[in-house]
């Protein structure tokens, strides 16, 4: 009995006031009402429906902070910028923006993230695991929002409206970079012709011309004028490609690559020819056939001189000395 008094001490000593255990895990509560509602955690029961949409949640708080997503209110602001925020644990994560700190790293590449739910996210690219699938068809994906995004394939919904025309889009990022391209203001370089809806960008760009390239790979010794590109360039080491097309599962080492990816899907032509009325998705494919118009053919074979307008018929052409 004295034993048993000793290891009971030893445990109230450990666990302070918490003298209700939950008799699946280890976890113990000072407060009955908190046992209960961990215990849902283990039974999968969510007994608080929203009535706005088909969600659910175990805890009531839970709800209450799930309606602000609904009737639009952000009661948790940022003491730096003024961001506010629907959900607490939203401002957290974004706190950490301003304070560089990404306490979740991750064990197998030791990249950090600022949220855990960040970090759960990252891991799936080295395990492979996509546990959110498709019931319309045999698609699965390693986010639930992706799979949310793709389900508009199915269902048609198009839910961001642009309020300076009538295109609508099934994501907020491709409704985003459509208002920047087609309605947003923009600003010329200087020092040649192009022309940037974002100050940054200018900013960024004006760096070729001044031959800056502050960022410098530690693998490879390569150099890059943005942060983001050698962002981008270290997934060629780590083969990491964290940008997934939602409408095809198709993965991408770079946000701008998916985004250029995405107008196959929406059908979005934004490089017209003005010789003809022919237009194109990608920039590269517009000058291509401009070489239609121009007659150039820079692609000069180094075996018989012959001259191509692309690249492709230059590699094709090239196999006809190597048989």
């Amino acid at each position: 009995m004295a034993t048993s008094n000793a290891e009971y001490l030893e445990k109230h000593i450990r666990t302070g006031n918490k003298t209700h255990q939950c008799n699946q895990c280890d976890k113990s509560f000072s407060q009955n009402s908190h046992l209960l509602s961990h215990l849902k955690t283990h039974t999968g029961e969510k007994p608080y429906q929203c009535s706005e949409c088909d969600m659910s949640f175990a805890h009531c708080h839970s709800l209450k902070t799930h309606i602000n997503t609904h009737t639009g209110e952000k009661p948790f602001q940022c003491s730096q910028c003024g961001k506010t925020f629907a959900q607490h644990h939203h401002l957290i994560g974004h706190i950490r923006t301003h304070t560089g700190e990404k306490p979740y790293v991750c064990i197998q590449c030791g990249k950090c993230y600022s949220q855990n739910s960040h970090l759960i996210s990252h891991m799936r690219t080295h395990t492979g695991e996509k546990p959110y699938p498709c019931l319309q068809c045999d698609k699965a994906f390693t986010q639930n929002s992706n799979l949310i995004r793709h389900m508009r394939i199915h269902t048609g919904e198009k839910p961001y409206n642009c309020n300076q025309c009538d295109k609508s889009f099934t994501q907020k990022s491709i409704l985003e970079y459509h208002q920047r391209t087609y309605h947003g203001e923009k600003t010329q370089c200087s020092h040649c012709d192009k022309v940037f809806s974002a100050n940054r960008d200018l900013k960024k760009h004006l760096r070729t011309h001044m031959g800056q390239k502050p960022f410098q790979c530690n693998i490879c010794g390569n150099v890059f004028t943005k942060k983001s590109s050698l962002t981008q360039h270290h997934r060629i080491h780590s083969g990491e490609r964290p940008y997934q097309c939602n409408e095809c599962g198709k993965a991408f080492s770079g946000n701008n690559h998916l985004l250029s990816h995405m107008r196959i899907h929406i059908g979005e032509k934004l490089y017209q020819c003005n010789q003809c009325e022919k237009a194109f998705s990608w920039n590269n494919h517009l000058t291509s056939h401009m070489r239609l118009h121009t007659g150039e053919k820079p692609y000069l074979c180094s075996q018989c001189g012959k001259a191509f307008s692309q690249s492709s018929y230059l590699i094709r052409h090239l196999r006809t000395h190597t048989k």
